[in-house]
């Protein structure tokens, strides 16, 4: 098997208040807007909104009702630490900083390069409104 990821889907603290951030966030990202879809899966107690590429499909999440007061935290057992997404280049990772700034990420780490990574890790790094944690990452 080759491991190429299909579908990551994530589950967001507020539904609502995510998807007005992910729908500015997304075509940053290369999503289309066009493609994204909504749904609900009544035997898990969730709704979700998927974001489509061509790589693969990124998905929120609402919580489970039994759930939905619970905090965020990415260093608890089974909670996504943070997602790293590649970019071609260095110009593109500060090509595309000022657009995700625009879109209301809170700003974790400028860009810069992290020899702590690698000699050529440069990264910016970014969390969502709720404290979901992502990354912008080249490496030549």
């Amino acid at each position: 098997m080759e491991p190429i990821i299909d579908h990551i889907q994530i589950t967001v603290k507020d539904l609502n208040a995510a998807e007005a951030f992910y729908d500015r966030l997304m075509p940053v990202l290369g999503f289309d807007l066009q493609k994204k879809s909504k749904g609900r899966v009544p035997e898990h107690d969730f709704e979700v909104i998927e974001y489509y590429h061509p790589n693969f499909t990124f998905g929120i999440n609402s919580p489970r009702n039994v759930f939905k007061e619970e905090s965020i935290h990415r260093r608890k057992p089974g909670a996504l630490h943070h997602l790293a997404f590649r970019a071609g280049s260095r110009e593109e990772v500060d090509r595309i900083y000022p657009e995700i700034k625009a879109a209301g990420a809170m700003i974790v780490d400028e860009p810069k390069f992290y020899p702590q990574h690698g000699e050529s890790y440069y990264a910016l790094f970014f969390k969502d409104l709720q404290g979901i944690k992502y990354e912008i990452v080249y490496e030549d």
